[in-house]
């Protein structure tokens, strides 16, 4: 039996190359963006497989109505690849709270809204696959980048929680915390803020370390994506990308040895 997938912000990026990967394979997709026109070339390759679906993920009621359309669709739903989102550029003190608060909309509570929307449906069916898009970014947070960090811990906390509470009807869970890929998350992905010249040379000095890579292409991904959903028993956490493997190990050995440094003023407390 082919599988169907449903997929946020399938118009770009990892979304796309996610899409055009389960397609290739013979499966069928609902692939959801606020602007469905980038995958009209995918439309004409697939006409009876793909289904194309205008959404915005911090609707909720368009979420769950999307949902239910999609199950129309196509009787089921399979697998759920939860990738919607954006970059917040700059300082913590830059951010507007309508900035923050659209950053969220979407980062944050659009995928929340998505996996409400598809637990009932994946429980009455005892089986389906939720895979979350985080961040290798997501154990802790870096300057110019810290909203976008903190709405991507939120979610492999929120994430983890879910994997509990539906593992008990066949349904299960991964996230997918991604490396750096050239998916447009910097240019068209990305609401800046105003900058503030005192933080210039904190600017300049991100901008160096991260350089101008833009990462390989998502594409490259996809075969991974693959592979975990024909996994019996997939992990609850996946990073993807051999680089961003090395540079997550690093920061957790790096934090480790920051508590280690003050255990013994941890310890003074009881609790």
């Amino acid at each position: 039996m082919t599988r169907v997938w449903f997929i946020t912000g399938a118009s770009r990026g990892l979304g796309r190359a996610f899409a055009e990967a389960a397609l290739a394979a013979g499966e069928r997709v609902v692939a959801t963006a606020r602007n469905v026109e980038p995958l009209a070339d995918l439309s004409r390759k697939y006409p009876d497989t793909l289904v194309r679906m205008p959404l915005d993920v911090s609707d909720r009621a368009a979420v769950h109505e999307g949902v239910d359309r999609a199950v129309a669709a196509f009787g089921r739903l399979d697998i759920v690849v939860n990738n919607a989102g954006g970059l917040l550029y700059g300082m913590l003190e830059e951010a507007t709270e309508e900035q923050i608060r659209a950053h969220f909309d979407v980062n944050l509570f659009g995928a929340i809204w998505v996996a409400q929307a598809v637990v009932p449906h994946l429980r009455d069916q005892g089986s389906g696959r939720i895979l979350q898009v985080t961040s290798m970014g997501s154990g802790g947070g870096v300057a110019s980048v810290g909203l976008y960090a903190a709405g991507k811990s939120a979610l492999d906390s929120a994430i983890q929680a879910l994997a509990m509470e539906v593992e008990p009807f066949g349904i299960k869970v991964t996230i997918l915390q991604m490396g750096g890929y050239d998916t447009g998350l910097f240019t068209t992905g990305t609401t800046a803020t105003q900058p503030n010249p005192v933080y210039d040379p904190l600017r300049a000095k991100m901008a160096e370390m991260w350089g101008d890579d833009a990462g390989p292409d998502p594409s490259t991904a996809a075969p991974v994506i693959m592979e975990v959903v024909d996994l019996p028993d997939p992990p609850l956490r996946l990073i993807v990308g051999g680089h961003s493997y090395d540079l997550v190990q690093q920061m957790d050995q790096e934090r480790a040895a920051e508590y280690r440094a003050w255990e013994h003023l941890s310890r003074k407390a009881p609790g």
